[in-house]
């Protein structure tokens, strides 16, 4: 079996293997093979005779390990593309860049996605579990104007596609449970499931034994309130998507003086 040799190596394998096994000094093998007496010491140290990987290890300066494996298992599960892949995964990693997460992407071999007929295929006989009417996912975005930041709520029908959306100047629960009531008012059919982020608009947190009133007046409502699993963002990915959509038919297509317009 041929063994490819680093471009600068003054030794091969059968000189290494014959340092391993020498009983002579560093010093005689040294001036035997014609080479340094470091060289020699590193041979004398290891039991194999291949080259090991020159340069630093490849790994992000940005990104802890966790952050990588939830990018991953987010690209293999949802086959994803790259701009996709970063509109979803900024809500659980703040910090992360279109370029750093090509990066990490390429560091394990999952930045092109396979494009055979087979893969086509399997993608297209994958479908969401059956729901009726009344399944929705409701999620919150940011959008900008020429007065500033507003705050976009959008509920959307996981079986009919149905749409609800509005602005608010803030993002506080007690807001969200006015987009609530407004969009089971407007909603053309009766809405029996919510799943939401797992944030504090939605859900109560640490300290709280009375209960979140988002999850409350859903209660009020006969609603059903679920929410996603902690570094599982594509679980809520169709109302993420319907974000971006919006955002990109007015928000970045069109120029507002002021939030009066919208």
């Amino acid at each position: 079996m041929l063994t490819k040799l680093h471009g600068r190596a003054t030794t091969t394998p059968a000189i290494r293997k014959a340092i391993q096994e020498s009983k002579q000094t560093i010093k005689a093998l040294a001036q035997k093979y014609g080479i340094n007496h470091n060289t020699v010491k590193k041979w004398k140290k290891r039991t194999s005779v291949e080259d090991q990987k020159c340069g630093p290890e490849s790994k992000s300066t940005i990104l802890t390990r966790e952050e990588e494996a939830i990018i991953v298992a987010f690209r293999k599960h949802t086959q994803a593309s790259l701009d996709d892949c970063l509109f979803t995964l900024q809500k659980v990693i703040p910090i992360l860049t279109r370029s750093s997460l090509y990066r990490c992407l390429k560091r394990h071999n999952i930045n092109k996605l396979p494009q055979t007929e087979a893969n086509k295929d399997a993608r297209k006989k994958k479908n969401f579990a059956a729901y009726l009417p009344g399944y929705v996912h409701v999620d919150i975005t940011q959008v900008y104007t020429e007065k500033g930041k507003l705050y976009l709520f959008v509920g959307i029908d996981r079986t009919t596609k149905f749409c609800f959306a509005r602005l608010y100047k803030n993002q506080t629960a007690q807001t969200a449970v006015t987009f609530l009531r407004k969009m089971q008012a407007s909603f053309p059919n009766l809405i029996t499931k919510i799943l939401t982020d797992n944030v504090l608009q939605f859900t109560r947190h640490k300290g709280d034994r009375q209960g979140h009133i988002f999850t409350q007046t859903c209660k009020e409502l006969r609603i059903e309130h679920g929410t996603t699993q902690s570094f599982y963002p594509w679980t809520n990915g169709q109302v993420e998507r319907m974000n971006r959509t919006i955002k990109e038919a007015t928000v970045k297509k069109f120029y507002y003086e002021n939030h009066g317009i919208l």
